[in-house]
């Protein structure tokens, strides 16, 4: 009696496992594993989500898979989400097809027309962005949060391979799309697209040498996730501000940051990101430099997250085929 009362009470009801999926996929426990079974396609994409962040690929994936072909908002995430996947381990290319497929799934949401963006199968990201106006002007934030995500997606995906000008005119599109939004819903209800806008904007000013419009961004970025209860987006932002910190003449605050965007993710199990840190903090000489991160091997250390990574099912792309 005693054995059957204690697995009543861990079992998690329907209330409780939404609470644990929005708390690992955008609140202050990340690392959480295992997670409850999802039930429905919401749920299905906030463990996906959850999982991604962990650098569970595979599992990720599974549950995209759930997703995929429901039709509606949830639909156009999941394929952003899994666009997100593979655009962190430089599947670009492949990344931008999914990304136009999300776009054009929530640019359907805003039309009753048959003769829309969501009917091309082939969706160009300067073609397609002209439909923000339209979603901008939604009551359905839900269907303006997931084309912003779309948008905001193929702009990095744009970026990652060198197409700034692109990159920069879906960025553009999205900060209107969501300032119309914002009139009539508030600021409060797009604050994650926010931080991925201003996650984007640091990239692409990057790319371009402009270190300080990079820390304007990264800044942002930072303020944003400060507020918005996610420890995921809170490393992430200060990463993005870490790599902004690399134009100044002396490295060390950027070490710093990074060393400490690298054990943050370590604590919360954020493998991807753990492996991202490693990579700039290699890139700036870890290890070899005086201060806090001397005695880091951070060439180490992204090896074993690459490994890490590629045993969970992801699969890293190489520069010829992004």
């Amino acid at each position: 009696m005693a054995h059957s009362d204690a697995r009543r009470h861990t079992a998690p009801t329907p209330s409780d496992r939404h609470a644990i999926l929005v708390a690992a996929a955008f609140g202050p426990s990340p690392g959480a594993h295992p997670l409850p079974a999802a039930h429905g396609p919401e749920q299905n994409w906030l463990r996906a989500v959850a999982l991604g962040g962990q650098g569970r690929y595979a599992a990720a994936r599974a549950e995209l898979a759930r997703v995929r072909g429901t039709g509606g908002v949830w639909s156009s995430f999941g394929a952003s989400t899994e666009a997100s996947l593979l655009r962190q381990l430089g599947g670009h290319r492949a990344a931008a097809v999914l990304d136009g497929r999300a776009l054009a799934e929530a640019g359907s949401l805003r039309t009753s027309s048959g003769n829309t963006v969501a009917a091309r199968r082939d969706v160009d990201p300067v073609a397609a962005s002209r439909d923000a106006d339209a979603v901008a002007a939604s009551r359905d934030a839900d269907a303006v949060a997931a084309w912003c995500d779309a948008a905001t997606g193929l702009a990095a995906d744009a970026l990652g391979r060198g197409r700034l000008a692109v990159c920069g005119s879906l960025l553009d599109r999205c900060a209107a799309a969501l300032d119309a939004a914002e009139s009539e819903a508030g600021e409060k209800a797009f604050v994650r697209q926010r931080i991925r806008l201003a996650w984007v904007g640091a990239e692409s000013a990057l790319a371009a040498g402009d270190f300080t419009r990079a820390r304007s961004k990264a800044d942002r970025a930072v303020e944003l996730a400060d507020g918005f209860g996610s420890i995921r987006h809170s490393v992430k932002s200060d990463l993005v501000r870490s790599a902004s910190l690399t134009g100044l003449p002396d490295h060390g605050p950027a070490m710093d940051l990074a060393a400490d965007v690298l054990a943050r993710a370590e604590e919360h199990g954020l493998i991807p990101l753990q492996w991202a840190a490693a990579m700039l903090l290699d890139g700036l000489g870890a290890g070899r430099d005086a201060g806090r991160v001397r005695d880091l091997d951070a060439g180490r250390v992204r090896d074993l997250c690459a490994t890490t990574i590629v045993g969970r099912g992801g699969r890293f792309v190489t520069s010829s085929a992004c």
